[in-house]
């Protein structure tokens, strides 16, 4: 029998975090409620779910701060919820590694759908695969699995969320080829976003920061195309 995915619901207003859990349920998830930060840290160790439902303004730890904390040892995906509908809170958000952002008051059905379309992007294998059924891409230095999610850089794993092994790969599959933000929104975040083009810059910015540092290759990278988009430039083909 197939497991229940699990999802937790983070919310200091039970009412909303009970109909959340509701409409959930019906489609046939596990959910658990905590209604503060520290509540919310404790549970995602100790439930263990296949994605957070994260309120931003929540007693004591913030939403946040939750965020920043979970990301640090996980790549559990994560919505935030918020009544803050301003850029620099989406933008934050993001960029603490939140996989997804909705402003409050939410459809309950967009709500659900965003949340299966993140799970769908977020499927770990459960076992190594036969070589020949492998999605990789490999460079100097790089191995992007999408297969297993995993990015290998010199020989270190690299804590990646889905969205930014996704987008990686992506472009990675397809090195020196332009792409626009709204082909790569498109792309990895699908017809279900609703959002702007700044999160994919956001994006970028975070995996410049895992796999670019001092002493960066001069063989690939990603590369800005200034008014367009961005394209992995490489001087050779994948090995």
């Amino acid at each position: 029998m197939v497991s229940k995915q699990k999802i937790l619901i983070v919310d200091d207003d039970n009412n909303i975090a009970e109909l959340i859990a509701l409409y959930l349920t019906k489609e046939c998830f596990e959910t658990m409620i905590v209604n503060d930060g520290e509540s919310a840290l404790t549970a995602a160790d100790s439930f263990n779910p296949n994605l957070i439902l994260l309120d931003l303004m929540l007693p004591g730890i913030d939403g946040y701060q939750v965020c920043r904390e979970v990301r640090a040892k996980s790549s559990t995906p994560i919505i935030m919820l918020s009544a803050k509908g301003e850029i620099f809170d989406k933008v934050l958000g993001l960029e603490l590694g939140a996989d997804d952002y909705m402003e409050k008051p939410f459809d309950s059905k967009e709500l659900v759908a965003r949340v299966k379309a993140v799970l769908r992007r977020y499927k770990p294998a459960p076992a190594a695969p036969e070589a020949s059924d492998t999605e990789s891409v490999e460079y100097p230095d790089l191995i992007i699995n999408r297969t297993n999610y995993s990015v290998i850089y010199k020989g270190e794993t690299v804590d990646m969320p889905p969205k930014e092994l996704e987008l990686l790969y992506f472009l990675a599959s397809s090195p020196n080829h332009v792409f626009t933000r709204e082909q790569l929104l498109d792309q990895i975040w699908g017809y279900e976003y609703i959002g702007d083009t700044r999160t994919v810059d956001v994006h970028i910015k975070r995996i410049r920061e895992k796999i670019e540092d001092e002493n960066r290759h001069t063989t690939w990278g990603i590369t800005t195309v200034w008014g367009i988009g961005y394209k992995f430039k490489v001087d050779r083909s994948p090995v």
